[in-house]
């Protein structure tokens, strides 16, 4: 008897549960579904006045394609001196696959170019590995290191941190560190460090999309690349103030 009633106890309670799932309200939210999005951003769009008195346009951007996990990414780097006969200086265009592999980093693999936009110059192609994300306690990170066709291999770093001033404004100081773990004669780059630039930058957001900004930066040259430049007869630092925008889309 006590069998029976065990039973018809879960028989009962097994077609409430299924009466109930039919009866799910049509309102309920679905589950989150996968989608691909993308974004263009231009972190740096400036233009800077050296105290050698020359003025240079700079851009910094990147833009990306893809879901949570996998994304597409292009970066393009680089600088004009203005009324100096020179070409733009190109100093990396990427195409990079990259993939999610903790909370806020990701690994990135691809194909870039560099070098000045010029007919007569040879550029410099490479492969590139990426580390790309957020370190603790929010630095903005792009970590780097490249191998070029002649099998030359070179790094770079770069990180950002953005300390708010209000809630409309922001610093953001900036470094950039770039050397070689191999000589490259046929691009004149040394092993060892090659340089080192420090920047601070202050933003004010008129909306999310653009923020205007002004700043200032100092660079140098390391080690065997400042040897270079003294040979040359040129300057192995560089400061310079900056006015420019941060802008996406």
């Amino acid at each position: 008897m006590k069998n029976t009633s065990k039973i018809f106890s879960t028989l009962l309670i097994g077609l409430c549960a299924s009466s109930n799932a039919q009866e799910i309200p049509s309102d309920w939210p679905k589950p989150v579904e996968q989608y691909n999005t993308g974004m263009i951003l231009f972190d740096r769009f400036e233009y800077t006045r050296t105290n050698d008195e020359e003025n240079i346009g700079v851009w910094d951007m990147i833009g990306w394609y893809g879901g949570d996990t996998y994304r597409l990414y292009f970066k393009s780097e680089g600088e004009n001196k203005q009324d100096d006969g020179e070409p733009t200086d190109l100093e990396r265009a990427e195409l990079l696959a990259s993939k999610l592999i903790a909370p806020f980093w990701e690994f990135q693999v691809g194909i870039g170019t560099r070098g000045l936009l010029s007919s007569d110059t040879s550029m410099e192609n490479y492969a590139v590995i990426s580390l790309y994300g957020v370190a603790p306690y929010q630095f903005e990170m792009d970590n780097s290191i490249v191998i070029n066709e002649d099998g030359d291999v070179s790094f770079s770093v770069e990180a950002e941190y953005e300390i708010r001033v209000t809630q409309t404004s922001f610093l953001q100081p900036r470094l950039a560190l770039a050397g070689s773990l191999s000589e490259s004669e046929r691009f004149d780059r040394p092993s060892g460090l090659n340089s080192i630039r420090l920047g601070l930058r202050y933003r004010y957001e008129f909306a999310r999309e653009f923020a205007p900004y002004a700043g200032i930066y100092w660079s140098r040259s390391l080690v065997n690349s400042a040897d270079i430049a003294r040979n040359k007869g040129e300057s192995v630092s560089e400061t310079g103030f900056v006015v420019g925008a941060r802008f996406w889309f």
